[in-house]
């Protein structure tokens, strides 16, 4: 519940945020490039993992924001 602490995970959650960008942009530039259909299984997962990322880092924020009440 430090300052720090509630710093360093709104930078966690921001690295997690532009991963999401990444994930789209991976997946457009596949689809645009042709790539073969077993790619799609690539960049679902990546997206998946992204955003259960995300949740467990945002949860964990919230978590450091409630205790310091």
């Amino acid at each position: 519940g430090s300052t720090f602490g509630i710093f360093f995970s709104l930078f966690v959650v921001g690295i997690a945020a532009l991963n999401l960008i990444i994930d789209f942009d991976m997946i457009e530039k596949g689809s645009e490039a042709g790539a073969p259909k077993f790619m799609e299984w690539y960049g679902a997962f990546g997206l998946l993992v992204t955003i259960v990322w995300l949740y467990l880092e945002i949860l964990r924020l919230l978590a450091k924001l409630n205790s310091r009440k």
